[in-house]
């Protein structure tokens, strides 16, 4: 009789591992601020570990990027909205980013925790590379989610 629920408990288990994923990478599809802008630093991608993103808990989000200029320093400046509302804006050092002088392919990571009372929804980030006379280098922007459901799991 024992086997029986055994058996039920593992395919329910599996089956929520199906339905609620673990935390994980994902990369993301981001868009050029101005598309028609010949950008000196191009980006080929954005990945964001772990996703769901999930408030109180530490989220990565790396830029892949190429340039042919020779960048010594500036700043990144990240935008922050929910549900079209500004709810956060910041700026660093793009050395303390990535190592500088930047030139070729390099990857900008950002890690940061999330308050933990931040609201689950729909976010779009817009991040900003300035050099250091604050002339943009790029601009992206790109979605991302932050899962009630997500929270809730990782809580229990």
């Amino acid at each position: 009789m024992a086997v029986v629920p055994v058996k039920l408990l593992v395919a329910l288990l599996f089956s929520m591992c199906i339905l609620l994923p673990l935390s994980s990478a994902k990369s993301t599809d981001f868009q050029y601020c101005n598309k028609k802008a010949n950008y000196a630093v191009k980006v080929s991608g954005v990945d964001i570990t772990p996703y769901p993103v999930k408030g109180g808990k530490e989220t990565t989000f790396s830029i892949a990027a190429t340039t042919d200029e020779n960048i010594s320093g500036g700043k990144l400046v990240i935008d922050v909205k929910y549900l079209f509302l500004h709810v956060h804006q910041e700026s660093h050092d793009i050395c303390k980013e990535t190592s500088c002088p930047v030139y070729g392919d390099f990857v900008i990571s950002h890690s940061q925790a999330l308050p933990g009372i931040t609201p689950p929804g729909s976010y779009t980030l817009t991040m900003k590379i300035v050099d250091g006379g604050d002339q943009e280098l790029s601009c992206i922007t790109f979605g991302f989610s932050i899962s009630l459901v997500a929270v809730a799991v990782a809580d229990s």
